[in-house]
């Protein structure tokens, strides 16, 4: 059986009485990407600095490799915990040549360790700029130099806190891209932080949502996603329509007929939560389209108050007749109907997901 490149067990840790990590654990293999997904303040990068050893728990283990790093008797130091460490500013020494950046790490100097650092300029697509200093870089040439530097030591382990936070929307994709591809073939276990959803989607193998402290979920993207533990856990990765109900011999009554409740007592009231991608305009009762499938249930009406269009799909906001709460439907391609439109609509009982409250 494989070892874990990095193994947490039982991380707590206080400031002020108030715990911000709170028994987490978690464990990353050979060669795997973990995102520890969370919003701000939830305790992401107070673990990471932990696992680097910049910050001390109060309890639990870090094992690499197998081995024990720390505990609340031993403590390995930072620079030998086998871990490489990339950040939001990428704090390349502005001093020193790109060479000299990603040699920095490393023992016998630049001249000692050519080869080690001209295959990282390789892999990252900056052979040419060997001698360049930082100021004469772009941000993302500067990212590529920063995951050379901490790729160059041959790290067991690559903790990354928002690596790509300061790169524009259409270069951070490229540049995640290509240092996803390296750090594979190097075949270090990977632990980034992002609060950003779309980012732990698109690089990780698996995820660890984080929320006040403790781990909520952790599993695979598509997973993680289609399988949400609670409410909060299916809001995060997008926008979400909730509709209440109580239920009654494990069914819920709704405008959009009954759902499913197995398990749930009587009585209890629900959140059912259905993400706008599956909310469904009928398109038979406005005369302009075939008619719906058994299992989309019963149509509830709804009456336009905003219709944007954003690229490859509409988004249509509808104040609903039966509570006068607001859902959202996003619809392919173009589609704006006037405000005050009336019109149907149908919910997929497939894509559902009902919560106790």
């Amino acid at each position: 059986m494989m070892t874990p490149r990095l193994e947490i067990r039982d991380i707590i840790k206080s400031f002020g009485g108030r715990r911000v990590v709170n028994d987490v654990a978690l464990t990353v293999m050979p060669g795997q990407v973990t995102c520890l997904l969370g919003p701000s303040g939830c305790g992401k990068s107070t673990t990471l600095r932990i696992i680097a050893g910049v910050d001390m728990q109060d309890s639990g283990t870090i094992h690499v490799d197998g081995k024990l790093v720390c505990d609340t008797i031993t403590r390995v130091p930072p620079e030998g915990r086998s871990i490489g460490l990339m950040f939001q500013d990428f704090a390349l020494f502005p001093h020193l040549s790109v060479a000299e950046n990603v040699g920095f790490g490393l023992r016998g100097g630049v001249k000692t360790n050519a080869h080690r650092i001209s295959e990282l300029l390789e892999k990252v697509g900056m052979t040419r700029h060997l001698n360049a200093y930082p100021h004469e870089l772009s941000g993302g040439e500067q990212q590529r130099i920063a995951l050379a530097r901490a790729l160059a030591p041959r790290p067991k382990i690559m903790l990354m806190d928002e690596p790509f936070s300061g790169l524009d929307d259409r270069l951070r994709d490229d540049i995640r891209d290509e240092t996803l591809a390296v750090l594979k073939e190097e075949g270090a276990g990977v632990l980034l932080v992002t609060h950003e959803p779309h980012e732990a989607m698109r690089m990780a193998d698996e995820i660890a949502l984080m929320r006040d402290g403790k781990i909520v979920q952790c599993g695979a993207p598509y997973n993680i996603y289609n399988a949400p533990k609670d409410k909060e856990a299916a809001g995060f990765f997008s926008d979400i329509n909730v509709i209440q109900g109580t239920v009654s011999g494990a069914l819920t009554d709704t405008p959009f007929g009954q759902f499913l409740a197995p398990g749930v007592p009587d009585g209890t009231k629900v959140d059912i939560v259905i993400r706008p991608q599956h909310l469904k305009i009928d398109f038979d009762r406005a005369g302009r389209g075939p008619n719906p499938t058994p299992s989309d249930g019963t149509p509830a009406r709804g009456i336009v108050q905003r219709a944007r269009f954003m690229g490859n799909e509409s988004l249509v906001e509808f104040k609903m007749d039966f509570d006068g709460n607001i859902l959202r439907a996003v619809v392919p391609s173009v589609f704006l109907p006037k405000v005050d439109t009336p019109l149907w609509l149908m919910i997929r009982r497939d894509k559902c997901f009902v919560f106790a409250r």
